[in-house]
């Protein structure tokens, strides 16, 4: 989309913006600077000026308040911002298209599901009281249960902030098993860091029993980590001016707040963004173009709605392409619900309906593979998305 024409008017907005306030400033010195003149001639006089000497006092300033004329001065300020600020919602409604209603499909949504979502999506961004208020009053009550793994990891996330790893460390030691699974050395990090605190504040000898304690578990797989964090021990008291010196660094919390977020969140089967959230951006960088497809389709009296692919390309960023597109080298076919890739025995990969027309539709009839000299049987086949 774009916003040019938006950015150009709003930036001469807040320019007639800035040039009126710095006019009626301007303004309001000159009037007070009068106005203080005028005291001090009134005081400075007080004791041998009579009442007419008061009243030619005043009728000078009155001269010259009408000669600085403030109010046409700032009539004609607020009338040059009045008309930028009126044009900027028109240059904004022109390009933006208010009835978005024809750029998206009638589906027919289940509304449980998406009261699910919603609920979940702020006890994910940690908006408890939110996210409470609107299972009240959408009467999901069974949606709860998406609360307690959340609040148990913002819990731990302010804990962290704190300085106070006990609640993180905890939580590792109790997922060390699936921990490891996923490849994640999120334990010894947490660990490290608490070395690195133990030996700021506690000194030497309290780091060493902590890291006798800790970390023989991981000395097979993180020797050269363990011996980095052991020669620390020899800058005790001045690991600021270590070759160690970068461990301090808040950076380390900051990554390790992330990390521990993403672990989390996979540990529970969850994504690390919101998939609401997700979902309504990725929807955002398309609108544009739907919008267009849907003017263009409507001057034509075609009926979008209905077709089973967009005859236009809908380019999102690399952030919200989760599956790569699959395009059958046989029948130069994109993969769709109804013809989906299939993986063959040999590991050569074709849509269904090539697979079914090379199979003449028979799925224990071997048929020779396109890419290479193994047969194949339909039956044997797996689909592998969709």
């Amino acid at each position: 989309m774009e916003l040019s024409s938006i950015k150009d008017a709003f930036d001469r907005f807040t320019k007639k913006q800035k040039s009126s306030s710095s006019k009626f400033q301007e303004i309001i010195e000159q009037i007070g600077h009068e106005i203080e003149q005028t005291l001090s001639r009134i005081q400075s006089g007080q004791d041998s000026a009579s009442a007419t000497d008061h009243k030619l006092i005043l009728r000078d300033v009155k001269a010259k308040l009408k000669e600085i004329a403030p109010l046409s001065q700032m009539e004609g300020t607020q009338k040059d911002l009045n008309i930028a600020l009126s044009k900027y919602p028109k240059i904004v409604e022109k390009s933006f298209n208010p009835d978005v209603s024809k750029a998206y499909r009638n589906v027919d949504f289940d509304i449980r599901t998406v009261n699910q979502i919603i609920s979940s999506h702020f006890y994910r961004e940690g908006q408890f009281d939110i996210g409470d208020s609107f299972i009240h009053e959408s009467g999901e009550a069974k949606a709860t249960a998406d609360k307690s793994p959340f609040l148990e990891m913002y819990q731990i996330l302010e804990a962290m902030k704190s300085r106070n790893l006990e609640p993180a460390l905890n939580w590792a030691a109790t997922n060390n098993n699936q921990l490891k699974q996923s490849g994640s050395d999120i334990e010894l990090k947490l660990h490290r860091l608490q070395f690195v605190e133990i030996l700021q504040n506690n000194g030497r000898d309290e780091a060493l029993k902590y890291a006798r304690t800790f970390f023989a578990p991981f000395a097979s797989s993180q020797m050269a980590e363990i011996q980095k964090l052991m020669a620390c021990l020899l800058w005790a008291g001045r690991l600021d001016s270590s070759p160690y010196s970068e461990l301090l660094s808040p950076v380390h919390w900051d990554k390790l707040a992330e990390e521990f977020t993403r672990q989390f969140c996979n540990l529970i089967g969850q994504s690390y963004d919101s998939p609401l959230s997700v979902t309504i951006a990725a929807g955002i960088q398309g609108l544009p173009i739907l919008l267009k497809l849907m003017n263009v389709m409507n001057s034509k009296k075609h009926e979008w709605q209905s077709m089973k692919q967009l005859p236009v390309p809908v380019d999102l960023d690399r952030e919200f392409q989760f599956h790569s597109m699959f395009v059958c080298p046989v029948s130069r076919d994109m993969a769709s619900e109804e013809n989906p890739p299939m993986l063959m025995s040999c590991g050569h990969v074709l849509c269904k309906q090539s697979i079914t027309k090379l199979s003449k539709n028979n799925n224990t009839r071997p048929f020779k593979c396109p890419y290479c000299p193994s047969e194949v049987e339909a039956g044997q086949c797996r689909q592998l998305y969709f």
